[in-house]
């Protein structure tokens, strides 16, 4: 279930820092002029509720959604970017896959929902986090093991791997090996905050197995496409 929007009280604009809010993978929006401004990118919610901060410069700060600030280079942002950027991915290789009409499309729709939930999680530093916001973010593992399902249904019907494929086999295949690299990376921004009791490990599994099965559902986009997954020959010497 996807976190609410954000209902806590508002930073003020003299402040000049962002603040991360449930539901967004890339994190919080910011305003100008002092006036909340619903976020460009989509809310968790109708209604004020789901109006985002003020745009104004941050001077190089944001804040978590506990409200604790801190540099924008920090893990936390680089794994909400990280995150966001791999949500784009799957986004684009949906929108390849649905024109081939391929039926997985609403698998990968229900990722790109799942994964704004593993952003609330993200945003929401342990070691500062209240009850209120865990009960609000936290990730069970329910969605770990759905993903695994998927991967051995997916499995079933592919014909053995015999030799290194590469990112090919047509352009839903393709968007899909790239989105698996995007989620790699996602993985390693991620897995230094479980080991520091930042984030929920559920959410470095998630990203695991997510991995794995954009793998497999590239191959069987190729399969059913009829296209040709080209494998790795190794140069003459």
């Amino acid at each position: 279930t996807a976190a609410p929007a954000a209902t806590g009280p508002r930073r003020s604009t003299r402040g000049r820092e962002t603040q991360v809010v449930p539901g967004g993978g890339g994190g919080g929006t910011e305003g100008a002029r002092g006036r909340a401004r619903p976020d460009p990118r989509g809310s968790a919610g109708p209604g004020p509720a789901s109006e985002r901060l003020p745009r104004a410069f941050s001077k190089g700060f944001s804040s978590t959604f506990t409200g604790e600030r801190r540099p924008k280079g920090d893990r936390i942002f680089e794994a909400l970017g990280a995150t966001d950027e791999l949500n784009s991915a799957i986004g684009l290789a949906g929108e390849f896959s649905s024109e081939k009409g391929h039926t997985f499309v609403e698998q990968l729709h229900k990722v790109q929902c799942m994964l704004q939930d593993v952003g609330s999680n993200i945003a929401t530093p342990l070691s500062s986090a209240r009850e209120a916001h865990l009960k609000r973010t936290s990730f069970s593992e329910k969605p770990v093991l759905e993903l695994e399902q998927w991967i051995d249904s997916y499995s079933e019907q592919l014909p053995p791997l015999r030799a290194f494929i590469l990112p090919s086999g047509g352009k839903s295949s393709a968007a899909l090996h790239f989105s698996r690299a995007v989620c790699r990376r996602a993985e390693r921004c991620v897995v230094p905050l479980v080991q520091a009791g930042e984030a929920d490990p559920n959410v470095a599994k998630y990203l695991n197995r997510l991995s794995d099965y954009l793998f497999v559902l590239a191959r069987y986009a190729a399969m059913k496409e009829g296209k040709e997954e080209k494998i790795y020959v190794k140069p003459e010497p």
